[in-house]
């Protein structure tokens, strides 16, 4: 038995189920994403004290370039088997997948600098804050700079604080030690709760894009109005990562 409005729309939406089913999902995830929007809110809100400068603003305006881009390529390669041009669409989906990996190749070096970035809090009262260079039984070598306390960390922008150096530090005078992760304080747990949760989404999506692009590409040959039509969707939902993203970046960089 076939299932009807596979291809055709349903006379009561206008929309065929794929679309249909999209559309349901995309609204759950805005759900999702709006509650934890909200909780950024109040918990920033609450705060006594945010960091500023933490991240990297060229890399993260490197990213949200590389997804606007992927974005438009997505377009291009469902346009393109629109116009029965099915060479010109695996050209344009592999860019878009492409643009995914390097997406994700410089969000796993953002995650890369924070885990290895540590703050340490010595028994005399200062705070060393960098990048550990090595990391030895007796001692750490770090390529970072001393500070008067951790709220002189806060803000970068706008706190003048010693350039960068290699410091040895005995272990004997470490009182606590803690990365940049997700454990080390409310905005870190943020930053990677919200840019984890967005990765996730375009590795899912990339994962959907890379199928729709090989193996899946066979169905092009028996049905190449429904498979147009997969691609419409898994549009759709990329264009929703994009647009997430387009969202993460001010909050979280910028503001």
């Amino acid at each position: 038995m076939d299932i009807p409005h596979v291809v055709q729309p349903r006379p009561d939406t206008g929309l065929y189920n794929a679309k249909v089913g999209i559309w349901l999902f995309l609204a759950s995830e805005v759900m999702l994403f709006g509650a934890l929007f909200s909780a950024y809110i109040l918990l920033r809100v609450g705060a006594p004290e945010w960091p500023y400068g933490w991240l990297n603003v060229p890399l993260g305006t490197a990213n949200t370039l590389v997804l606007i881009t992927s974005s438009i390529t997505t377009v291009m390669a469902w346009a393109s088997l629109k116009m029965k041009q099915f060479g010109r669409f695996k050209i344009f989906h592999a860019i878009t997948l492409s643009l995914a990996c390097v997406f994700l190749g410089i969000k796993s070096y953002e995650y890369h600098d924070k885990f290895t970035h540590y703050e340490i809090d010595l028994k005399d009262g200062r705070v060393a804050d960098g990048h550990i260079v090595e990391n030895g039984k007796d001692e750490i070598v770090i390529s970072g700079r001393f500070a008067k306390d951790r709220h002189d960390l806060y803000d970068l922008h706008e706190r003048k604080l010693p350039p960068h150096q290699e410091i040895t530090i005995p272990r004997a005078q470490i009182a606590e030690m803690s990365s940049y992760g997700p454990g080390h304080n409310t905005y870190t747990a943020v930053y990677f709760t919200l840019t984890g949760l967005h990765a996730l989404h375009v590795i899912g999506g990339a994962i959907v894009i890379g199928y729709l692009w090989s193996f899946g590409s066979k169905m092009w040959q028996t049905d190449p109005e429904r498979f147009t039509n997969r691609i419409e969707v898994s549009g759709l939902f990329w264009h929703f990562v994009d647009l997430i993203w387009i969202f993460l970046f001010p909050v979280l960089y910028l503001l």
